[in-house]
């Protein structure tokens, strides 16, 4: 008589780990998009009022 054995593998996924992975993906994302829209603005500000206008108004924001 022919005895059937079965193996079965169980792989537990780490919930945490990938909540973490997607969470820090995400932020990575954005903090990229937010830099390209500030590079974006600047670079709008330097074409409409010119760098020294922008500078000028960058120390004044900064000293008063």
């Amino acid at each position: 008589m022919a005895v059937k054995t079965t193996n079965t593998t169980q792989k537990q996924a780490d919930v945490g780990y990938e909540t973490s992975t997607f969470a820090l993906g995400v932020g990575m994302v954005l903090a990229a998009l937010v830099g390209i829209w500030g590079v974006a603005c600047l670079f709008g500000a330097f074409v409409t009022d010119g760098p020294l206008n922008v500078a000028k108004g960058y120390l004044t924001a900064l000293l008063g």
